[in-house]
């Protein structure tokens, strides 16, 4: 496994992303920390206090994790220290754990814990905040595996009515789906292994949320990782008075995100579209609908309520209430005693429209760590990749304006002008001989003349041969363009957000993130760029 590093510059991330990465301060009025500043990291460190609701989620831990089936002990204990800290990640359940980048961003975080753990001589643990509270079913039912000329993308389908993913309950489809990739992924030494340890996660009956953790559990638990989540009714009775105070300063709230989005706005881009308001609520078919906020009046479909009713409603019923997207990290800074979090491109731009909505909880931003970025390159498209005069960038364009650039390019050779000439010299060649032939027998003139104009017919024919083998070797650089396109830009996206990382399990092995992991512990972590990763 070789690595070498390449610019976020020439990638397709947003500006503000690669502004964060290269120049943080020209956007520090938008975060609380440089994520590569030891002593802003440190200074953070030192001023984080741990809320009473700490020691209330320490303890229903334990019951949470007894529902999902896994056990965790040692990591609870490690965070009830008095002085521990967490670097904290997450990301939505995902059929088969999703794109690989679910697997960089907990990677980062459990390098990011040994390192300040180190650094900070106190307890640090990594943390996987599971999207318990997301309903877009859509963005996680699919499986993505490249292919040598094209990009597949396999879907477990399901009539869900806008439930949260986490409730949702794993049918017999996932047999079919199951069947469908088992066909496109051939099978190795390692797939049955592989497919031991996921069939015992995602299985018919199971909820994505348990499915999910289980898996987690299973590759990463050993390194340390907490499982937590708060679609638990326990968890949200904890964290009520945040909904309530999110209701009862809707305005100022909402006032502050605004302004720290426009200014955004003004040189970059605002992740998030704001709503009136930051909570959603489940109604009685359990379909997760966002709450609405005019003239004090807050409604959903055909309720309504005044706002003392629903601080009533929250108090009684708070497993009712659900955050969205700005509401999430604050109940999780609350609950954990967060030093960082690791990051997407997407969630460091909304974690900027963030800053000012912390201290209405009485709270700081934690450092944003970007997450690991890098793209794995098989050895069976490293050795071709040296073969096209393309750098690892372009791939990202158009296949069809490849394909024109690089005929474009190896039509370097004049083949008609090549036996044109060869032609011409060899008429020029033959007059000589042909004039002395004529003087010593005439009636040779046309035999000679015959002859000379036998060359050019089997120049002719050797064209012919020219034209064909230079047809042939194109085609076959043409479909190598196409191999690397859908392995390192599959469907025109970064490799990391399309394919999902149990491909590279099947043909690498189980323990492939293991080692990937030992790997990069070799030397400080790098995220400030990308990685090309030959393995």
């Amino acid at each position: 496994m070789t690595k070498e590093t390449y610019s976020f510059d020439k990638l397709p991330f947003s500006k503000l992303f690669k502004t964060y990465v290269s120049k943080f301060a020209e956007l520090e009025d938008f975060y609380s920390a440089d994520p590569f500043s030891d002593a802003e990291i440190t200074s953070k460190a030192n001023r984080i206090e741990k809320q009473e609701s700490h020691k209330k989620f320490i303890e229903v831990l334990n019951d949470f994790h007894d529902e999902l089936e896994i056990e965790q002990n040692k990591q609870i204990q490690k965070l009830a220290h008095s002085d521990s800290l967490a670097i904290v990640t997450g990301q939505q359940l995902g059929v088969y754990g999703g794109p690989l980048f679910t697997i960089y961003k907990t990677i980062s975080t459990i390098l990011l814990a040994k390192e300040w753990e180190k650094k900070l001589s106190r307890p640090v643990v990594p943390v996987f905040w599971l999207a318990d509270e997301d309903h877009d079913f859509e963005e996680i039912a699919w499986f993505g595996i490249p292919g040598n000329g094209e990009f597949v993308k396999l879907e477990y389908k399901d009539q869900t009515k806008g439930k949260l993913v986490s409730d949702i309950e794993i049918k017999d489809g996932i047999e079919e789906l199951k069947s469908s990739i088992k066909s496109e992924m051939f099978d190795t030494d390692f797939s049955e292994e592989l497919w031991v340890l996921f069939d015992k996660c995602f299985k018919s009956g199971v909820t994505f949320r348990k499915a999910f953790a289980l898996m987690m559990d299973e590759l990463f638990g050993k390194h340390g990782l907490l499982i937590v989540g708060s679609n638990y009714e326990p968890i949200k009775k904890i964290v009520a008075d945040t909904f309530k105070k999110s209701v009862t300063h809707t305005s100022d709230i909402n006032k502050s995100l605004e302004e720290q989005s426009g200014k955004l706005d003004a040189n970059f881009h605002r992740q998030v579209v704001l709503g009136e308001s930051n909570l959603f609520y489940i109604d009685d078919d359990d379909q997760r609908l966002k709450l609405d906020h005019s003239e004090g009046k807050w409604s959903v479909g055909d309720n309504s309520w005044s706002e003392k009713e629903l601080l009533d409603l929250i108090d009684s019923k708070p497993g009712n209430f659900s955050p969205n997207v700005f509401l999430r990290p604050v109940i999780q800074d609350q609950l954990l005693p967060t030093l960082g979090y690791v990051a997407g491109p997407g969630e460091v731009a909304y974690y900027g429209q963030m800053k000012e909505l912390y201290p209405h909880f009485d709270l700081e931003m934690p450092v944003i760590f970007p997450r690991f970025s890098a793209t794995l390159i098989e050895s069976g498209i490293d050795r071709i990749l040296e073969k096209i005069p393309f750098e690892f960038h372009r791939y990202g364009e158009r296949i069809e304006d490849l394909e024109k650039e690089y005929v474009k390019i190896s039509e370097t050779t004049d083949v008609e002008a090549l036996f044109k000439n060869w032609k011409d010299s060899i008429q020029s060649a033959s007059t000589g001989p042909k004039d002395v032939i004529k003087e010593i027998d005439g009636s040779l003139d046309g035999l000679v003349g015959k002859t000379v104009s036998g060359f050019g017919t089997e120049l002719d024919k050797l064209k012919g041969r020219v034209y064909r083998s230079i047809k042939q070797q194109e085609e076959t650089q043409l479909q190598r363009i196409r191999k690397i396109k859908a392995q390192l830009y599959p469907d025109n996206g970064l490799q990391e957000r399309m394919v999902s990382f149990m491909y590279f399990m099947n043909k690498y092995g189980v323990d492939v993130w293991d080692n990937l992991l030992a790997d990069l512990e070799k030397e400080p972590l790098q995220l400030d760029t990308h990685h090309l990763i030959r393995l």
